[in-house]
């Protein structure tokens, strides 16, 4: 019975059964083969024109184009300048005139009229505070603090004695 084919399914017939059985796994096996994917995993299509950008490219090469022919037309300067003498013009012969400059030298001889006399009066006038009588009294203050300290005047830098040794 080992050999014997067993359907899952009752049947009459169990050889017929077996090969219509082995039919259907054979198409089974065939569609599952041949089956495409319901899911698009390709790679997304790529545009050149997207990646190339020609327009950028144009653009450079414009941009290097005229740094050539800037070049170009220094390097031709440059060789005009040492197959002749060059013919540099460096001299100047232009004055500078002002149009209120007379305005401005009378304006600055009344402010320095005006800052001698304000030098004048304030060299002239007595000063209301005496240095002398400040001194003076700073003399008083010291001697009022000396009379009335515990200590004498510069105690810190005074040598320290000590007790048992004496000056003989």
């Amino acid at each position: 019975m080992h050999r014997s084919y067993n359907s899952i399914l009752p049947t009459h017939n169990r050889l017929l059964q077996k090969k219509w059985d082995d039919t259907y796994y054979n198409e089974h096996r065939q569609k599952v083969y041949t089956a495409k994917p319901m899911v698009d995993t390709r790679a997304p299509p790529t545009y050149m024109h997207l990646h190339l950008k020609l327009k950028k490219l144009q653009l450079e090469e414009e941009r290097l184009a005229t740094i050539e022919r800037d070049n170009r037309i220094l390097l031709e300067k440059m060789s005009y300048i040492m197959r002749t003498r060059g013919r540099v013009d460096n001299r100047n012969n232009y004055e500078y005139r002002s149009l209120n400059r007379e305005k401005r030298q009378r304006e600055l001889l009344r402010l320095t009229r005006e800052n001698q006399s304000i030098l004048g009066r304030i060299t002239q006038r007595k000063p209301e505070y005496s240095a002398d009588s400040w001194a003076r009294q700073w003399e008083d203050d010291q001697k009022f603090m000396d009379n009335i300290s515990h200590f004498p005047k510069n105690w810190w830098l005074m040598k320290v004695r000590k007790p048992g040794k004496s000056k003989s």
